[in-house]
């Protein structure tokens, strides 16, 4: 069983021992922590949206955590089943004061989690996480008089919502799409993809959607990462010439994946990369992600004319970093699309409009399209270390041994070479440094990484 505690939220799998797993008494104690932290933000706004993805466990978490809430006197929206993006959304809305979405992301199964919003509808910052932490250490909760209970009410119109929010979006044309005439192909995991995917494609005219895993009933249908490995099935559909283009979303919507009209792989590092391309064509200027994520974003910026910047690795790092320097496009690597446009969160909903648009507008293939954009390949590994091993004393060594090169020392080390790069970082949940690199081709990273190993740096356990 696990059970992790970070700033980001908490996961778990379910069942276990207390403090082991995410059984329900850890779920009631975190969803208090969290409760307290909020009140002490916000005492005249009680009110928090809760929505949850399709995993078998989501209905009991869901039961918990919205009972919790109105023991500690909030009044909950339920929006039922719902993607992340569409609960970030549901919290801006409703002028909540937060909100708490019910997935593991891209976990099997058997892991479910609370990820923890503000009532901007954006993830907690680290000090915020680290309150939340103490408090539950504590156990320093203080629940509501029978007079003061919250209550509950429901909610089922934010996907509709969301959806008309994306298609208001300047950049979004419907009609280019709708005369494209495409045909797509969706793997929805059988999460809550499958409820609002068709229902966004319908919206913005695709006629013929070939729909795979698009029962919500949580039982995924092959590992949930959408990475190239696991997606084979609609690989093997789009070989076989059955739609123009597939996409991919993981349990919780706010990763997309992209199939081209061959069977191969868009790649999740250039989902980022097109639509930014397309964006910074109709609006030039700055982009954000983070240290992890490709060069590919920092070339097609500086075509046209911005200035492209790298955050620490997280989701909530990228958000401060593009509100820093008024980034008109961000997100992550791992096929995150953040769009301020229409809210600051990662949106695979957004993503495909975005990137509809840009195929139906551009007249080409998507492997045309893809061939448009620099070629960089990444490799990555890890270092396993022992518990006690030092590996901020590592981090300074490495910085030492990499001296005379450029580097960013924002979240590990990053280390920039003129035509490829290695990051070296450490990990918040285990004893390991993860090395990613980045170079022109597949075997040029991958060597770079082998050579990049922490040899002489450490002793090997």
């Amino acid at each position: 069983m696990s059970l992790i505690k970070s700033i980001s939220g908490i996961r778990g799998t379910i069942g276990g021992a207390v403090g082991e797993g995410l059984t329900p008494l850890d779920i009631v104690k975190f969803t208090s922590a969290y409760a307290m932290l909020i009140r002490s933000q916000s005492p005249l706004n009680n009110r928090i949206v809760v929505g949850r993805d399709a995993r078998v466990s989501g209905e009991m978490v869901r039961q918990l955590v919205i009972g919790t809430l109105i023991g500690m006197g909030f009044n909950v929206t339920d929006i039922g089943m719902a993607t992340t993006p569409t609960t970030e959304i549901a919290v801006i809305l409703e002028k909540a004061a937060g909100g708490i979405i019910l997935t593991a992301s891209h976990n099997p199964k058997q892991w479910n989690a609370l990820k923890l919003l503000n009532g901007k509808g954006e993830f907690l910052n680290a000090s915020e996480g680290e309150e939340i932490l103490r408090i539950a250490a504590k156990e320093d909760f203080s629940f509501a008089e029978v007079e003061s209970l919250g209550n509950m009410t429901t909610d089922d119109s934010f996907a509709r919502k969301h959806i008309e929010r994306v298609l208001s979006l300047d950049l979004v044309d419907v009609e280019a799409i709708r005369k494209a005439g495409f045909s797509v192909a969706i793997d929805c995991i059988n999460s809550v993809g499958g409820i609002v995917l068709p229902e966004l494609l319908n919206a913005l005219g695709v006629k013929n959607i070939i729909g795979i895993h698009c029962d919500p009933t949580g039982q995924f249908a092959h590992n949930p990462e959408p990475l190239p490995e696991h997606l084979t099935e609609i690989a093997s559909l789009m070989k076989a010439g059955k739609a123009d283009v597939g996409f991919v979303v993981d349990p919780d919507v706010d990763r997309l994946a992209i199939v081209c009209e061959n069977g191969t792989m868009f790649g999740e590092e250039y989902t980022l990369v097109s639509v930014s391309d397309y964006i910074l064509r109709h609006t030039p200027g700055n982009t954000v992600s983070n240290l992890s994520s490709t060069r590919a974003l920092r070339d097609i910026t500086e075509r046209y004319g911005g200035q492209y910047f790298a955050s620490a690795v997280g989701e909530v790092n990228v958000i401060e970093k593009m509100k820093e320097v008024q980034a008109v496009i961000g997100g992550e690597g791992n096929g995150g699309v953040i769009y301020p446009a229409c809210h600051y969160g990662r949106d695979a909903l957004v993503g495909i409009a975005l990137f509809l648009t840009h195929l139906a507008k551009s007249g080409k293939s998507v492997s045309a399209l893809r061939a448009d954009y620099p070629a960089y390949f990444m490799a990555k590994q890890k270092v396993q270390l022992s518990p006690d091993t030092d590996i901020d004393a590592v981090l300074s060594e490495i910085k030492t041994r990499y001296s005379g090169c450029r580097l960013n020392d924002t979240d590990g080390v990053k280390v920039d070479f003129p035509d490829k790069w290695i990051h070296f970082r450490k990990s918040n949940t285990e004893p390991v440094i993860r090395i990613y690199t980045e170079a022109a081709t597949k075997e040029e990273a991958e060597a770079l990484a082998e050579t990049a190993g922490l040899s002489g740096v450490l002793t090997q356990p």
